[in-house]
């Protein structure tokens, strides 16, 4: 670590608390963000602020990026003045949910310009990017990660997946299918059950002590629905844009997504009526309002 320069691209909700992370283990930290303010708190602590992609990767020896989208992705990477026209960085960690294509895609744009794409998507929310408590999976050669450890343990616990670019991505893909589909099934059966005359809290009690139990019923549900606040902390554009990738990746590779289809258009209903920048426990209100039900405890 010594004399080691990590810039990080990407200082918003997720990226902030990495970066915090990863200046409290002592990191010097070269940062940007599209948006000044994100980067604020960085800096009062010692980033360095930098004026673009390009600029981070010329004066850090590792990039960081926690960005939203693919195409964000693709564009800060291998854009004009992105991480690909720096003079000094030669490893990229993609912390972003951008799929398997994207990843692949980035990884031979990169590989052009003598860089090495780590592959390394999270999962655990805000919360987990605070604590040091994500699953980050990892795809990478072997000893590209084993350089990239020391950092990415940072941020939690490390699963590596393999050694081609995207396999981390799908991985991650699975994952945050099943999560929002645990959240459209328990907010389905919750409903049902206040509508048969449940209580909502008791409900989710019985479910958590019973073979039922999952993600949003041990955890978005207490946290998120119950109490009608609807503030978990991901954003129901993300999800749908997660989930979106999952279903078109494996329709792509001849795996069926009968359930994820349904989930996909849950997401699309979630988004058209409550927005990207809401909740995706929103998911939760859409089936309160078609079952005349506050599911609330």
């Amino acid at each position: 670590m010594a004399g080691e320069i990590l810039g990080v691209i990407g200082t918003g909700r997720m990226g902030g608390p990495m970066a915090g992370r990863l200046m409290d283990a002592g990191y010097s930290l070269v940062v940007y963000d599209t948006q000044a303010e994100a980067t604020q708190p960085l800096v009062k602590r010692g980033a360095l602020l930098a004026s673009s992609p390009a600029d981070v990767a010329s004066r850090s020896d590792i990039v960081l990026a926690s960005l939203p989208t693919p195409d964000i992705v693709k564009a800060v990477a291998l854009g004009q003045d992105g991480i690909s026209s720096g003079n000094r960085a030669k490893i990229v960690i993609d912390l972003s949910t951008s799929g398997p294509g994207a990843a692949k895609f980035v990884a031979e744009g990169l590989k052009a310009k003598g860089m090495t794409l780590v592959d390394a998507p999270v999962s655990g929310g805000i919360k987990g990017a605070v604590n040091g408590t994500l699953a980050v999976m990892v795809s990478c050669p072997q000893a590209t990660y084993d350089t990239v450890q020391p950092i990415l343990k940072n941020f939690g616990k490390l699963f590596y997946t393999g050694d081609k670019p995207g396999v981390a991505q799908t991985a991650k893909l699975a994952n945050n299918l099943m999560a929002a589909t645990a959240l459209v099934i328990t907010s389905e059966a919750v409903a049902m059950g206040v509508k048969g005359g449940v209580n909502a809290k008791v409900l989710i009690d019985i479910i958590n002590a019973s073979s039922g139990r999952n993600s949003a019923s041990e955890d978005k549900f207490p946290r998120a629905v119950l109490p009608g606040t609807f503030d978990f902390g991901f954003a129901t554009g993300l999800s749908y844009k997660d989930v979106r990738l999952c279903v078109d990746e494996a329709e792509a590779m001849g795996v069926p997504m009968v359930c994820g289809a349904v989930v996909r258009q849950m997401l699309a209903i979630t988004n058209a009526k409550y927005g990207a920048s809401s909740d995706f426990t929103s998911i939760a209100k859409v089936l309160e309002e078609w079952a005349g039900v506050e599911m609330r405890g």
